[in-house]
């Protein structure tokens, strides 16, 4: 059940390998993609016209996407169980299941809100790791930009070692870059 993500394509390819963390020389031996079927709205009519049960599930999940909007989760579910036994959505399920299926879409929504969460909290630390990465690989072009300006004005290898503070090895990765 997707209750934040209505807005995407009728069809989403899902691979496993996405889930793992990849270097550049890293080769999956084996390949798994799953496709994700959105159901939601006016998305993949014609697979929910040839299933009433996937139609009906639809209309179930779309009504507690709205109500979850406006009112508690809990009370959201409630609302669209009651709606549809009255509408004859998926009725005899939800009258014979009607406290697991409550479970499970409470279950559902917990747990995709949770992971979109998650999804944004490591976004965010992506973004934070590669602003601190980038900062420092600035100050260290930089300071070897300086480093190269002083070798090119004829200041002495212990000159620049003595007012910038720089290494050898700066000095060294400096003459071989403005060569």
């Amino acid at each position: 059940m997707c209750y934040h993500e209505q807005n995407l394509p009728d069809q989403t390819p899902l691979n496993l390998s996405d889930m793992y963390y990849k270097t550049d020389d890293s080769h999956a031996g084996l390949e798994l993609t799953a496709v994700m079927l959105n159901i939601s709205g006016k998305h993949n009519r014609k697979l929910k016209e040839a299933c009433r049960t996937l139609r009906e599930y639809a209309i179930y999940t779309d009504k507690v996407r709205k109500y979850v909007e406006a009112m508690e989760l809990a009370d959201a579910v409630e609302r669209a169980i009651q709606e549809c036994i009255a509408g004859g959505v998926l009725k005899d399920f939800l009258e014979k299941h009607r406290a697991e299926a409550k479970e499970m879409s409470i279950f559902e929504y917990d747990q995709e809100k949770h992971m979109l969460q998650e999804r944004e909290e490591a976004w965010a630390d992506g973004h934070s790791a590669g602003l601190k990465e980038g900062r420092a690989a600035g100050l260290e072009e930089a300071r070897l930009s300086m480093i190269i300006q002083m070798l090119k004005n004829g200041m002495s290898e212990e000159d620049i070692s003595r007012v910038a503070g720089a290494s050898e090895e700066e000095i060294k990765k400096a003459k071989d870059l403005s060569l």
